[in-house]
């Protein structure tokens, strides 16, 4: 009986040991690391399926959009491309190509790009699948 009585104190001292290690630890867990804020990413752009420009002789934005078939998948995109100085007329211009679309469409996307070479504020539309909330995604 006298390897059980030490085998049995081995386990006691090797419970106590693990015991004492154990309450010198942390009471709770650390909190978790913050989430890094998402990186900026570049709205979705698919493959236009119609395009406008703004130029002489073409129809206004809204009786295009109303020659286009309606899909309340398709996003409009009005992209403007402008000298830096010519910032405040680009988005007036932007405000009123939205407005001009009317319902036609949702909601447009305004994508403003600040080109030295623009001359002047160049605008473009376009119509593609690739709203935010499209069951393609």
């Amino acid at each position: 009986m006298g390897w059980q009585t030490m085998l049995a104190d081995l386990s006691l001292i090797l419970f106590m040991v693990s015991a004492a290690a154990m309450a010198d630890g942390p009471t709770k867990p650390p909190p978790p690391a913050p989430k890094p804020a998402p990186a900026a990413t570049a709205p979705a752009r698919a493959e236009p399926l119609a395009v406008w420009r703004d130029a002489p002789g073409a129809p206004a934005l809204g009786v295009w959009l109303a020659s286009q078939q309606a899909d309340r998948r398709q996003q409009l995109t009005i992209t403007l491309r402008y000298r830096p100085a010519d910032l405040a007329a680009a988005l007036e211009h932007g405000a009123a190509l939205a407005r001009s679309a009317g319902t036609a469409v949702g909601h447009a996307r305004i994508i403003l790009e600040p080109a030295e070479q623009a001359g002047g504020v160049e605008a473009m539309a376009t119509l593609a699948y690739d709203r935010g909330d499209s069951p393609a995604r």
